[in-house]
């Protein structure tokens, strides 16, 4: 060989290691990365690029410098949840319970992966499981009520949820769960009510000196999209007395958004609006808030556009709701107030409340009789006091007391008292 076959050969060889060298050097400052870094990136990878097969890599190379490092692992078993590998997912969290088994991500990761994959028994037994060592944990306890409603183990769920509703009161979305699974173990339900307002004598012969009476009696069934309600209202008032026909549905638009819808009809005026209608969307907002926007329609002798707002916040055992309710007019803008606070004592029926208003609501079926002739802009001030109760869960009681100082006529006041008692079954 000569000396330049011998040169060129060298050279040849430390230019394929250089090559090598520069296309590694990407490599290496990813594994020079530490294990936190690595666990960063996976899950900007993640939630951020939705680049599961990256960020399972990532998780990868993490967990070969850091074996127990258990959070990764457990996020890993999650990435495969969610790229469909339950096998993998199960090697995973499997592998952290063995070595840590009180680890209350990994049991939440398996109960989610087998409730997900509508095993709900093997879901089940890995959420019993994390309770044994975390008795408290609210997000243990939420699956549990969520997996014995999917196994209609309805009073199992129930009492659960009435569990963690006392721990945690202001848990808007156990308190939904109530709701459904009472809904869900009773898809039927009958109410009747009774409603009596006495005057004062300050009203003198305007109301023929005799009571209001009201008996409603309906019936709703509950469904997966949502309640649906058909009433028939019996009235006496001025001494005429009609009937009033109603329907209401509470349909589910997705989570967090619900809707009210009301329709109704009457043959005298006098006594129930001929013609109302209704409708409202609630949305749950952030940190237990939930806002109400809607209107309502009255067809007396002429037409009424109602516009209602609300908003609501729960804390602790408590609800607070303000409503406002506008009504325009030709020349002006009528207004009124409603402020609600509700105490819970148990479940989504058991509670006591009280509330205070100026003006008139569209809801309230005897101040409704006020829009009648533009009336609206009348001044009312009420105080009412009134619980609800559940007996048996299928079982409940309401009654309440109302105080009403109202405006009767431009610059007439008169005082009213209404009585109001219903009684409800599930079954």
């Amino acid at each position: 060989m000569n000396a330049s076959f011998i040169l060129k050969m060298i050279l040849y060889k430390y230019f394929v290691i250089l090559i090598t060298i520069l296309f590694s050097i990407p490599a290496f400052g990813q594994t020079g990365l530490s294990s936190d870094s690595l666990f960063n990136n996976a899950r900007d990878a993640a939630f951020k690029q939705k680049n599961y097969p990256l960020a399972i890599r990532l998780s990868h190379q993490a967990l070969q410098q850091n074996p127990k490092y258990y959070d990764i692992r457990v996020f890993l078993g999650r990435l495969y949840t969610w790229s469909g590998k339950p096998d993998s997912a199960r090697t995973e969290l499997l592998t952290v319970l063995k070595q840590k088994p009180d680890s209350e991500d990994a049991a939440l990761a398996l109960t989610d992966l087998e409730y997900w994959n509508d095993n709900n028994k093997a879901a089940l037994v890995y959420c019993d499981e994390g309770l044994l060592y975390h008795p408290g944990s609210t997000d243990l306890l939420t699956k549990k009520i969520k997996i014995l409603k999917s196994e209609k183990k309805y009073m199992e769920a129930y009492q659960s949820a009435l569990v963690l509703l006392q721990k945690n009161p202001a848990n808007t979305e156990v308190r939904s769960l109530i709701l459904d699974i009472t809904d869900a173990a009773s898809l039927n339900k009958i109410s009747v009510g009774y409603d009596f307002t006495w005057f004062d004598h300050g009203y003198g012969d305007y109301l023929h000196k005799s009571p209001w009476q009201i008996i409603d009696v309906d019936y709703t069934r509950f469904t997966s999209l949502g309640s649906i309600t058909g009433r028939i209202n019996y009235g006496k008032r001025f001494g005429n007395t009609a009937f009033q026909a109603e329907i209401d549905a509470y349909p589910h638009i997705m989570k967090g958004l619900y809707a009210y819808t009301n329709v109704g009809l009457s043959d005298v005026s006098s006594v129930f609006p001929h013609y109302r209608a209704g409708a409202s969307l609630y949305a749950m907002l952030p940190k237990s808030f939930e806002l109400e926007l809607g209107f309502r329609y009255l067809n007396f002798s002429n037409s009424t556009w109602i516009y209602v707002g609300g908003l609501s916040k729960y804390y602790k055992s408590f609800l607070f709701n303000t409503r406002v309710t506008l009504v325009p007019g030709n020349h002006s803008l009528s207004h009124s107030y409603t402020g609600t606070v509700r105490y819970y004592t148990g479940g989504a029926d058991d509670y006591f409340y009280g509330n205070v208003g100026y003006g008139l609501s569209p809801d309230d079926a005897n101040a409704v009789l006020a829009y009648n002739n533009g009336n609206n802009k009348l001044v009312s001030k009420s105080v009412t006091l009134g619980l609800k109760r559940s007996i048996k869960k299928l079982n409940i009681i309401s009654i309440s007391t109302s105080l009403l100082n109202q405006e009767y006529r431009v610059g007439q006041k008169g005082n009213q008292v209404e009585i109001s008692i219903s009684y409800q079954r599930r079954f």
